[in-house]
């Protein structure tokens, strides 16, 4: 199920051909970058949609989920990471300022916070841990490949690779992602709920805006 997934998504995302079967980094990121492109129209729709003075809170809230939501977060483990994505969250804190009724200009981070909405990249984040969390097949971890007793043991393996497109893939970047989890929040892995549960609310508390923020939160 997991691999017809992944192929599923990729024939969406690359219509010029099988360019990630011949290691072409310059297509898969070309690729990459004009989904985004292609996204952004449907996403604008939504907040010109929400541009209406009569619209509730909570009826905001219904059309971010039912359908900005659900744009942003498709496949979003493929192209989370391309830069292309700053114009994704630009538009994601236009839309929670509609909803808070707040200025143009006002900071969005603890808007995140009190609406328990997640930034793009804490979405990113989230989706991808989970995908790692639910695929643990897919990984392999440190005692695995030697008997030392070491600290990092349990961590998962990094795979080492100087190819740009497979660091930031989701075996390498899942498995960093992962690695710099908090304790208490991987010993809730066992069980995928909780886990879930857990994670999100972490993810609902930082706001993160950028992967430096959550490895530099980890290293404090």
């Amino acid at each position: 199920m997991v691999m017809f997934g992944v192929e599923f998504f990729w024939q969406r995302m690359c219509p010029l051909g099988n360019c990630c079967e011949h290691g072409n980094e310059y297509w898969v990121s070309l690729s990459l970058n004009t989904h985004v492109d292609s996204i952004l129209p449907k996403l604008s729709a939504c907040y010109a949609m929400m541009i209406k003075p009569y619209l509730s809170q909570q009826l905001l809230k219904v059309i971010y989920y039912s359908y900005f939501h659900s744009i942003m977060s498709y496949g979003v483990i493929f192209w989370g990471h391309v830069k292309n994505t700053i114009r994704v969250f630009r538009l994601q804190k236009r839309i929670l300022r509609i909803i808070t009724g707040c200025g143009m200009r006002d900071p969005c981070r603890k808007l995140f916070i009190e609406l328990k909405i997640l930034t793009f990249l804490s979405l990113y984040i989230y989706q991808l841990i989970m995908f790692v969390n639910k695929n643990s097949e897919l990984y392999i971890t440190n005692g695995s490949i030697h008997n030392y007793n070491t600290r990092l043991k349990k961590n998962l393996h990094q795979p080492v690779t100087n190819l740009t497109q497979y660091q930031n893939g989701v075996l390498c970047k899942g498995t960093k992602m992962y690695s710099s989890l908090s304790t208490y929040i991987k010993e809730a892995s066992t069980n995928t709920k909780k886990f879930a549960k857990v994670l999100k609310m972490f993810l609902y508390e930082k706001a993160f805006y950028t992967l430096d923020e959550f490895y530099t939160y980890h290293c404090e």
